[in-house]
Parts: C-alpha cells; sequence; structure tokens
C-alpha cells in the first residue's frame, strides 16, 4: 500500500490492492465483535424499519412497489450507516460507544451531512419516480398488478423481460454513481472538518485510482445486503452493521 501523490491541505488518498475489501470485512467483524450491544441493535432498528415498510405495504395490497425500494435502500445505505462509522471511529480512539452516540452521529458535521443526505435523497425519488416512469414504458400505463402476478410477467414475457433489464441496468449505473459519491465522503465528513463538495470530489478520485479493489468491494456489499434483504431482513441485523464498520475501514484504508 503506497501513497499517492496528492499534496496540500487536502487529505492524502493511498492506491490499494485487491486484498483490502477482504481486511475490511475482517476489521468490520472485529468493530461488531467489540460492540455487540451497539452495533446489533443498530441493525435490529433498521430491519424492523424495513420490516414496517413491507407490511405496510402487504396491508395496502402494493407489495408491487417493494422492488423499487428495496433497490432503494442500497442507495441511502451508506447515509443509514453513519452511526456505525461513528462506532468504529470511537473504537479506533480507545473510547466505549453507546448507543446514543450512533443514533447521534449526525450532529458531528449536520451541514455537512445533511447535504450529502439531501444528494442522496434526491438519486432515491429520481430513481423511484424513473421506476414506475419505465413501468408505463414497457407495461403500460394500467395498475401494477399483485406482485405474483407482476413476478411472472418480468419473468415470462418479453416487455417483463425489457423492463428487467433495463431497470436493472440503469439501477446499476444509479447504484455506481452513489457509491463513488459516498465510499469516502460520508466518513470523511464525520471524522474531519472538511466541506462536502470537497469530500465527494476525493471520493470520485479514489474511486478512480482504486477501480479495481473498490469494485470487488462494491460487488461485496451488494451481494451481502441481498441476503440479508432475501431473509426477511434478519441478515440485516448482523450484516448491516458489519457492512457499516467495514466501510469505516475502506475509508481509513483509502485516505491516510
Amino acid at each position: 500500500m503506497s501513497a499517492i501523490v496528492e499534496t496540500g491541505s487536502k487529505p492524502v488518498l493511498r492506491t490499494i490492492t485487491t486484498e483490502g475489501p477482504w481486511t475490511w470485512l475482517s476489521a468490520g467483524w472485529r468493530d461488531l465483535l467489540r460492540a455487540k450491544s451497539v452495533s446489533l441493535v443498530y441493525g435490529l432498528i433498521f430491519a424492523l424499519i424495513s420490516g414496517g415498510i413491507t407490511a405496510g405495504l402487504w396491508y395496502a395490497d402494493r407489495l408491487q412497489f417493494l422492488p423499487p425500494l428495496a433497490a432503494g435502500f442500497m442507495l441511502l445505505g451508506p447515509l443509514l450507516a453513519v452511526g456505525l462509522y461513528e462506532v468504529s471511529r470511537r473504537l479506533e480512539k480507545g473510547e466505549r460507544p453507546r448507543l446514543r452516540d450512533a443514533l447521534a452521529a449526525v450532529l458531528r458535521a449536520p451541514t455537512r451531512l445533511t447535504f450529502l443526505g439531501a444528494l442522496l435523497t434526491i438519486i432515491l425519488l429520481f430513481w423511484i419516480r424513473l421506476a414506475f416512469l419505465l413501468f408505463a414504458l414497457f407495461m403500460g400505463t394500467q395498475a401494477a398488478p399483485p406482485m405474483e402476478t407482476l413476478m411472472s410477467q418480468l419473468l415470462f414475457t418479453t416487455p417483463g423481460l425489457g423492463l428487467l433489464i433495463t431497470g436493472t441496468l440503469i439501477g446499476a449505473v444509479l447504484a455506481a454513481g452513489v457509491f463513488a459519491i459516498s465510499v469516502v465522503s460520508l466518513p470523511l465528513v464525520l471524522d474531519r472538518e472538511i466541506d462536502a463538495v470537497t469530500a465527494i470530489l476525493l471520493s470520485l478520485a479514489a474511486v478512480r485510482r482504486n477501480w479495481k479493489p473498490l469494485l470487488l468491494w462494491a460487488w461485496l456489499v451488494v451481494t451481502i445486503t441481498a441476503v440479508g434483504l432475501a431473509t426477511f431482513y434478519v441478515g440485516l441485523i448482523v450484516f448491516f452493521p458489519l457492512l457499516g464498520h467495514a466501510s469505516w475501514h475502506a475509508y481509513r484504508a483509502l485516505v491516510e
């Protein structure tokens, strides 16, 4: 691991290898075990919120809206994990983190985190609007069918397959953009006095310089999150804090 040529007042970026993501997961697991009561309660909170949203959609007979919302979770995930970054930050300093520290982490940099949160929320709203537009283009303007009918149409009809492929590709592009602007910026503004725009530019620079290991990291994040969602959110209780803590160590590895 070698430092790159960033100089001046900006934080110095590092060049990493493809072994990095596995190291971050290992370090994230250690943080989870060191602060397991805080981490698991944090994960439980978001698993319960996800379950509550799903139950509300089921009660309203709107489960067909669940897939785009699940994809939206991927877009907001880096922001929702800010409390876990704070837990890892305090562990790094030898402090004993508390749940209230994690839940109030946004207060460390309210303006900068609000700016980044607003940006990610705008992207999420754009994705939801785009998902409805794509559905109308491929499936018509009629009301969305029930979930069981929708899945058969997506998988076994030409318009459905077109919607599935196009939506997946566009969603992947949006997710990649969110990953690129947030992988360094969110933990960085929590950790240091630096403006949000500079943090985003540094995040993009880190991805550009380390695209191979960060592509692997993005794949691991998506895969582990998908498993957590597929287990009716039970897996999120562990996987969400694991990824949150590991993301802090990714930031530490990328930024001097």
